[in-house]
């Protein structure tokens, strides 16, 4: 079974910058899967981030993706990754990255349910 790793995630001030990974082992190949970010800060329900299709094609799913969050993947690196800009308090969250194969090239769906593999998550808290 396909599992996904994330990384990136730490302790960054308020302001502060990180970029977050999402490694698909070597047996999957990205350009056959949807992948999305989400993040779940504590007591919250789980929110979509942003999801990058199997063409490449992003859709900006919540106000923070289309500003401060931006998804980019790499074929061959076989990664997707998560560019957070000007991090705030209200960021802290566990964020999740999520695959599901794509039978045409622009889906890309914005909710959990429609994604069956996940990584474990990883960990970004914004404080001074």
């Amino acid at each position: 079974q396909l599992r996904l790793a994330e990384s990136g995630g730490g302790l960054v001030q308020p302001g502060g910058s990180l970029r977050l990974s999402c490694t698909l082992p070597a047996v999957g190949r990205l350009d056959h899967y949807a992948i999305a970010w989400f993040r779940q800060a504590l007591g919250k329900e789980r929110e979509v981030i942003a999801c990058i299709s199997r063409t490449g094609k992003i859709i900006p799913y919540s106000d923070s993706a289309k500003g401060r969050l931006a998804i980019s993947k790499d074929n061959a690196k076989n990664a997707v990754f998560l560019q957070m800009n000007d991090l705030k308090p209200e960021d802290s969250a566990v964020y999740f990255c999520a695959a599901v194969i794509a039978n045409f090239g622009d889906y890309c769906p914005g909710f959990a349910d429609a994604f069956n593999t996940w990584g474990q998550g990883t960990r970004v808290t914004v404080s001074s």
